[in-house]
């Protein structure tokens, strides 16, 4: 049975699309709006091949709300990387300029040459915990910016008495015994007020979101609290960005994506490793809120950190060490979870290239390569040498 594939390059007011066949010829394109008339317009002009396979280009950027629309209307639908997008186009014949159409052209062809693209599945659930977790950064941004300005105010208000990381308690405090009699020292107390309103509303506001992201979290089924240094917060991330943890073959293509994985930079017979500035930067702060927090307290983290400080590393390298293995944990905590659970997407561990809309395309680069060591569980209580404990026992 022939295969057609329709290309989409989304933005957010058009789309682009081309269908083709699985011999990449080229069967009808066209440009549409992306409001109801021109999604309805779109469909209409694809409506001769019902089997169609709309591959997406970016299914969680620009073209996360179309690939949404889609499932939700029972399309068959597979996300595209904009990196194979772009390999495509580049080894094309022609002038090789970037336009929409070209653009729709090679992720079509992208699809068609893909052996196993990732399936986008509809899922309702995950979606509405993304955006709960992006409005709690968005919260935790405007925080920082209100502290700032509210520290700024109070340093001239009390010159000589500024305080790092004040509380609202004490900034109330402050105000309170500040009286300037001058113009411009009751503007300030004014806008210092008023800034001081703010952050209270802003931190009622983190508070409460923390208090629903827990819940869901827990209503998912994950077990990703268990871990030190996991909270609600990095929880739900975690499960946003991941979606179906099976589109990770093993634990080092999920390092590979988190950023936790050295790259090789070998040359001739010298052996060394650097550090990865790729792979997805949210997911990499996740693991280092997790780690600092095992440092910080008393975990086996933060006894496997002292151990490698004794074998002579630093501490930024003994900080790698120890996300590396929170990122193994995570994977395996994932999976375990998505065994328990025994439904789609994650339900199956196998080969599933099934995942959720709001997936983040794992960009994994060869040259990525997992953390030489022992390949033991994560963060185990360290075991006497069997030489040691039989001399011991002698």
């Amino acid at each position: 049975m022939e295969k057609i594939i329709v290309g989409v390059d989304p933005h957010k007011l058009s789309a682009t699309i081309e269908v083709v066949d699985d011999h990449e010829k080229a069967l009808a394109s066209g440009r549409f709006a992306t409001d109801k008339a021109g999604y309805a317009a779109m469909r209409k002009h694809v409506a001769a091949w019902p089997d169609a396979v709309w591959a997406v280009e970016g299914s969680n950027g620009a073209g996360r709300s179309l690939a949404q629309r889609l499932l939700a209307d029972g399309e068959h639908v597979v996300d595209v990387p904009a990196k194979l997008a772009g390999r495509a186009r580049m080894l094309d014949t022609g002038h090789g300029r970037k336009t929409d159409a070209h653009d729709a052209h090679s992720v079509a062809v992208a699809a068609v040459r893909a052996k196993e693209p990732r399936v986008l599945t509809l899922d309702p659930e995950l979606e509405a915990l993304r955006m709960l977790v992006d409005r709690r950064e968005e919260l935790a941004r405007q925080r920082t910016q209100t502290a700032n300005r509210l520290q700024r105010l109070l340093a001239k208000l009390t010159p000589g008495k500024a305080k790092k990381d004040i509380t609202t308690g004490q900034a109330k405090q402050i105000l309170a015994s500040v009286r300037p009699r001058d113009l411009v020292g009751k503007t300030r107390r004014r806008l210092a007020a008023e800034q001081l309103a703010d952050l209270v509303v802003i931190e009622k506001k983190m508070k409460a979101m923390g208090t629903e992201l827990r819940a869901l979290v827990a209503a998912s089924g994950s077990h990703l609290m268990d871990l030190h240094g996991v909270g609600p917060i990095v929880a739900a991330r975690v499960l946003a960005d991941v979606g179906d943890v099976t589109r990770f073959a093993d634990r080092n293509r999920f390092a590979s994506w988190t950023g936790t994985a050295p790259i090789e930079a070998s040359s001739g017979e010298t052996m060394r490793h650097r550090l990865s500035r790729a792979g997805n930067r949210r997911m990499n702060h996740m693991i280092h809120i997790a780690a600092a927090t095992q440092i910080r307290l008393d975990t086996e983290g933060r006894a496997y950190y002292r151990r490698k400080l004794a074998t002579g590393k630093s501490r930024m390298e003994a900080m790698r060490c120890l996300k590396r293995r929170i990122s193994d944990a995570l994977y395996r905590q994932l999976i375990a979870d998505a065994r328990a659970a025994n439904a789609s997407p994650g339900g199956n561990c196998g080969a599933s290239q099934e995942s959720s809309a709001v997936d983040l395309p794992p960009h994994i680069d060869t040259s990525d390569q997992p953390l030489p060591g022992p390949t033991e569980p994560t963060l185990q209580p360290s075991r006497r040498p069997r030489k040691a404990a039989a001399l011991k026992a002698g």
